[in-house]
């Protein structure tokens, strides 16, 4: 069995649907007694996903693969980057939603005024595989480009969705089929990189 170092479930909608049609039995960190809170203290999100990985495959002796993405706007110096899901300084423990909402906000003030090809962006997601030891045996990294919009629009996706406007379709993530991002976002196509090395590592899940 491979766990999903996640309790997030966007994330954990998003990997399931990838590697269950795979036969790649999996589950997130929900229900784990043993599951430990990951001081994430890397200094970028490659750092953070071998933190992730690795102290929750101790913790737990299973495979663990996890993953550390956020969005970067380089006008805005590369924020929200490793600081994504806590942008507004909300307390993770929160209700995701109002979490969301706040640091929307946030990057709409903080672009107030910025127009035009500055208000370029991609999303950005590293994932590492983790043996039951904590060993990192695997990583890899996918990236999604796009622009930030004036305004959401769309109510599916999480986080930024709604206002990341994906280059290729002149939608944002929030307006998009979720098959169609399973195709295309970040997190899918680091997934996707990875999933050769899940296939070596537990070939009869």
């Amino acid at each position: 069995m491979l766990v999903l170092g996640t309790t997030n479930e966007g994330k954990v909608r998003e990997l399931r649907e990838l590697l269950e049609p795979l036969g790649i039995a999996c589950r997130s960190l929900a229900g784990f007694d043993a599951a430990v809170d990951v001081e994430e203290t890397g200094a970028t999100f490659a750092e953070n996903a071998a933190l992730k990985a690795s102290q929750q495959a101790q913790a737990l002796g299973h495979w663990v693969v996890a993953e550390d993405s956020g969005l970067v706007v380089p006008a805005l110096g590369g924020a929200p980057g490793i600081h994504s899901a806590r942008f507004s300084g909300a307390a993770p423990t929160g209700d995701r939603r109002d979490v969301d909402a706040r640091n929307n906000e946030l990057l709409m003030e903080r672009l107030a005024g910025v127009a035009g090809r500055d208000r370029a962006a991609h999303y950005v997601c590293h994932a590492a595989l983790a043996s039951p030891r904590g060993e990192i045996v695997a990583v890899s990294e996918g990236q999604c480009h796009g622009r930030i919009a004036e305004a959401a629009a769309g109510c599916g996706g999480f986080g930024y969705d709604p206002f990341f406007i994906v280059t290729e379709y002149h939608r944002t993530f929030g307006e998009l089929a979720p098959a169609v991002k399973a195709l295309i976002s970040h997190r899918a196509r680091a997934m996707r990189a990875m999933v050769p090395a899940i296939v070596r590592a537990l070939p009869s899940s």
